[in-house]
């Protein structure tokens, strides 16, 4: 029989395989951690900078403020026309306000009128 005389624990591959191993630990844990640090900083920016992130809600404000006031104009000009309207209705017409409309719809004017001709620009 033959006689083994080297121990079965000095392999001389055994120390790079425990060292590949530990090194494939290490870079499975760091990319494990860079792939969550990713994951993070993407819905960080999307909630910032996202459709319905911080700078959108801002602009949303923005525009409810001014579309707000527009509306608020509208309003206004609205409760004006309407005025203007009921006060040429046949119940109760205005004769003012029938002979200004009747005059600027016709262009004619009152002999007795002074009339003052501004060029356009």
């Amino acid at each position: 029989m033959l006689k083994i005389s080297v121990p079965l624990t000095k392999l001389p591959h055994l120390p790079k395989m425990v060292s590949r191993a530990r090194l494939k630990s290490i870079l499975t844990g760091l990319a494990l951690y860079a792939m969550a640090a990713a994951i993070v900083g993407y819905f960080g920016v999307n909630a910032y900078t996202g459709k319905y992130g911080l700078n959108a809600r801002q602009e949303l404000d923005q525009e409810i403020i001014a579309l707000t006031s527009e509306l608020a104009q509208l309003k206004r000009e609205r409760a004006r026309s309407e005025q203007r309207v009921s006060l040429l209705r046949t119940s109760r017409i205005d004769p003012d306000m029938l002979d200004e409309r009747a005059r600027f719809q016709l262009d004619y004017v009152n002999p007795h009128d002074l009339v003052r001709m501004i060029p356009p620009n």
